[in-house]
């Protein structure tokens, strides 16, 4: 699955590129040099693996690199957007009134899934909106040359050679057209937005018709993603993200998905919902504060970690998470007071700092991401600074 409101079909390539929902990686697999040279050296791999000859050479005779998958792989800023500035960018009042309808016009098709997967309609109507705007936008590139470019790209090879090789079994189902099937850069197809191998594995015909069909038929595409969650481990029947109040004196050390209690443990603490009771006092669940101590505060259950095996970016992750409560009805959050964060090159300049005082932060890209976040608590503590691993100019003068 993939993407965002349609943030608006020019942002749209910055995001539809994170979304990774595979289960496991193959061994790296060669890659780069003569690119037709390396399209053989597949081929010569699926027909190792029971694939017809013919068949094969057909597929990747007509393959060719593209350049603008590669562009669009490098370009991942949006992600530097804290999550008030992100959220409010994806989620409109139009956003919201169009998935309240859709959850009406397919209200039998949301009634299986949550009957056979139990994933609540909202989550789905959040990535729907957020991949393709509904199925509006499911992209242009080609994807048979997007996995190929990609396969070939030294960059992730292991994720993307596989990709290539399921898009090939799905043609030999004839359910793939290296020709003519198009959708978003990074190889996702359709309105949920799922690569070849997870539309192999968790494809669902949910119109009857023999076929699952992701671009045109939104029971083939919801229920795809219905079972995809599941697949993922998804926890039938319970909740992923509430927005709770904190106590004066909360210590801050304990936020963040590291530090995990009963949902009993922190009402003990003074943790409350901001409208309405906390869910079952026996689920485990982490304290997440996207800006620090000053902003939104959230309660994560355990089915909000399964958001991560769709997408790795925190702020994209937990706004669709924070979409899905909106779609069933929850308010609009408190966004408070927080303290400003870092742009981008600030940003870069503390993970610089943060990796010479020995903190894996992993790469530097100005992205707060799970790395940094970790070493910026690590750093808070260190300093006796509140430890709410939210980057502030404080922190980057601190060190």
């Amino acid at each position: 699955m993939r993407s965002l409101s349609f943030l608006t079909a020019a942002l749209l390539p910055l995001v539809l590129p994170l979304v990774q929902p595979m289960a496991a990686q193959a061994q790296p697999a060669p890659c780069g040099g003569d690119f037709r040279a390396f399209l053989q050296g597949v081929s010569d791999e699926a027909v190792a693996q029971g694939a017809d000859p013919a068949v094969a050479q057909r597929f990747f005779a007509g393959l060719r690199q593209d350049p603008k998958v590669l562009k669009a792989d490098r370009a991942q800023g949006i992600f530097q957007s804290p999550f008030i500035e992100f959220s409010r960018k994806l989620i409109s009042q139009d956003r919201l009134d169009k998935g309240r309808r859709k959850a009406t016009e397919w209200d039998a098709v949301f009634d299986r899934i949550e009957a056979e997967y139990g994933v609540s309609r909202g989550v789905l109507l959040a990535f729907w909106a957020f991949e393709t705007d509904y199925g509006g936008y499911q992209g242009n590139f080609n994807t048979a040359n997007a996995l190929a470019t990609l396969a070939h790209d030294c960059r992730r090879p292991e994720l993307f050679r596989p990709q290539l090789l399921a898009a090939l079994e799905l043609y030999q189902h004839g359910d793939f057209d290296p020709a003519t099937t198009t959708g978003a850069w990074a190889g996702e197809i359709g309105m949920v937005q799922m690569l070849p191998k997870d539309i192999i594995e968790n494809g669902v015909d949910g119109d009857g018709d023999g076929h699952v069909t992701l671009k045109t038929s939104v029971p083939d595409a919801l229920m795809s993603g219905g079972r995809m969650l599941s697949s993922l481990g998804w926890r039938p029947n319970e909740p992923w993200l509430q927005e709770i109040t904190l106590p004066d004196g909360f210590d801050w050390a304990l936020s963040g998905l590291e530090t995990t209690m009963s949902v009993a443990e922190w009402e003990r603490l003074g943790v409350s919902g901001r409208n309405g009771a906390l869910d079952d006092g026996r689920l485990q669940a982490s304290i997440v504060l996207p800006q620090g101590r000053g902003g939104p505060a959230f309660i994560a259950y355990p089915n909000f970690r399964v958001f991560f095996e769709w997408n790795q970016s925190f702020t994209y992750v937990l706004t669709a998470a924070y979409f899905a409560t909106r779609l069933e009805g929850s308010p609009v959050y408190d966004a408070g007071n927080p303290a400003p964060g870092l742009a981008g090159p600030q940003m870069q300049q503390l993970q610089r700092k943060l990796q010479a005082r020995g903190h894996d932060v992993g790469e530097v890209d100005g992205i707060l991401g799970a790395g940094t976040r970790a070493a910026v608590r690590a750093m808070q503590a260190e300093l006796g600074l509140p430890v709410d691993g939210w980057p502030t100019a404080e922190l980057l003068q601190a060190f």
